[in-house]
């Protein structure tokens, strides 16, 4: 069969798949609906859908269907095809920081970026259409009950907590542009976390330089206290000792400002915007 026939049959298959919902596939399900075609012949009409725009490839044989729609950005967010690129990938994730936080509410920051916490191997970053997406790879995913599910216009995703959102700004503060801006952005948050909401699991997960540095922001910088003195006596009762730390971690050691209680070298001002 010539190019124009598969392309004509190609666009059909992609068309029936959009009706039914489905917005994204794998080299290897196209294999399995056309399995008569040569891998030249399936890649060069590939080629040719994503020169009209009709395809993305977001990870190697992995593509994205764009809607009419969506024509005019050429992509799909990146929240509507995540989910499915994991599952391709066969990795647990979610997604994190800014874009977690947009999601619970504190929207005055909108990220410019995307980024999803997967376990090593380390994932190289998607940049594509203007979406870039950035992987931050951990030994160690969270408990799932430190995650949770939002819905989007094709599924679900796995986003972390207010809590956690809160922990990896303070942990990441340089991928979002500082501790003031990850403090300003806590402070949104922080307007739905209770008490309660911080658990033993929260604690026994998370770093305890992280504790100690959302510990005094808490306290000393959006006047939380409540939850700071949980985080506090969570952290006695797990036998948790903090040592003296720099509250910026770039910054600066210095051993003339610091605080006690959560043993910090203050080397930095945190200002937040309102």
């Amino acid at each position: 069969m010539n190019l124009d026939s598969n392309y004509k049959r190609l666009e059909y298959w992609i068309e029936e798949c959009q009706s039914k919902g489905k917005l994204a596939f794998s080299s290897a399900e196209l294999k399995l609906s056309f399995g008569k075609d040569s891998e030249t012949s399936l890649k060069r009409v590939l080629d040719r859908l994503s020169e009209k725009g009709k395809v993305v490839s977001v990870f190697k044989s992995y593509y994205v269907i764009v809607p009419p729609q969506y024509s005019s950005k050429g992509i799909l967010p990146a929240a509507m095809f995540i989910d499915g690129l994991m599952k391709f990938l066969q990795r647990k994730y979610y997604v994190a920081l800014l874009n977690a936080a947009a999601l619970h509410g504190a929207s005055h920051q909108q990220p410019q970026e995307y980024f999803v916490v997967t376990e090593y191997p380390a994932l190289r970053s998607t940049n594509k259409k203007g979406i870039k997406i950035n992987y931050i790879s951990t030994r160690q995913l969270p408990p799932e009950t430190l995650t949770e599910k939002r819905k989007t216009e094709t599924g679900y995703i796995n986003i972390s907590n207010p809590l956690l959102t809160a922990i990896d700004l303070i942990n990441y503060e340089k991928k979002v542009g500082g501790l003031n801006r990850a403090t300003t952005v806590i402070n949104e948050l922080i307007e739905t976390v209770k008490r309660n909401d911080v658990t033993e699991e929260l604690i026994s997960y998370t770093s305890v330089s992280s504790l100690q540095r959302l510990g005094f922001i808490l306290e000393e910088i959006l006047n939380k206290k409540e939850i700071a003195d949980r985080i506090f006596s969570l952290c006695k009762k797990a036998e948790i000792k903090f040592y003296f730390i720099p509250l910026k971690a770039s910054g600066k050691k210095v051993k003339n400002v610091l605080n006690e209680k959560w043993k910090l070298m203050i080397n930095t001002e945190i200002e937040i915007d309102f």
